[in-house]
Parts: structure tokens; sequence; C-alpha cells
């Protein structure tokens, strides 16, 4: 859903595997999106501060929430590959 809203030059967007097969599949990359819609966005983030909601506060959620998500991936990778491995040795 928000991927092909976030195409920019010199970026990274990590998503989850079924994000990237939906968006391979009918995204519509449109080249940069975010090119000239500044004040847009700034315009946004000021509502929601009016609304009492802390840019800063929910960055903060979405990085530790994200580096928990990858955390959790990695240490089900590791233990998938170690009972493959104890599987093939016996």
């Amino acid at each position: 859903m928000y991927v092909v809203e976030l195409v920019a030059p010199n970026t990274v967007n990590t998503m989850p595997e079924a994000t990237l097969d939906a968006t391979a599949d009918h995204g519509v990359i449109r080249g940069n999106t975010i090119a000239g819609t500044y004040a847009d966005a700034q315009k946004v983030l000021d509502d929601l501060a009016k609304l009492g909601i802390a840019y800063n506060d929910v960055i903060e959620v979405l990085e530790v929430e994200g580096v928990q998500k990858f955390d959790d991936s990695y240490t089900q990778l590791a233990e998938s590959v170690k009972a493959q491995v104890a599987a093939a040795g016996a």
C-alpha cells in the first residue's frame, strides 16, 4: 500500500516479503514520489502535533518495533538452520 508512495533516489525501503511480492505483482512505480511534497508533509506533521501526536514518539515506537521484528526473524532463521543441521547430522 505504502511502497509506491515512498520512492526516491538514494533510499532503501525494507518490507516484508509479502509486500515485496504484492508490489512486484501490481504496484505501479512512478519514479520519485517524494520530491515537491515537503509543504504537504509538514502540514500533516503540524496537524498531528495539534492532536497531541508527537512525531518523535511515533518514530521511536516504529524503530523499537522494527528492530524487534528483525531480531525475531533472525532468531527464527538461526533456529531453523540449527534444526536442519542437526537433522542432517542425525
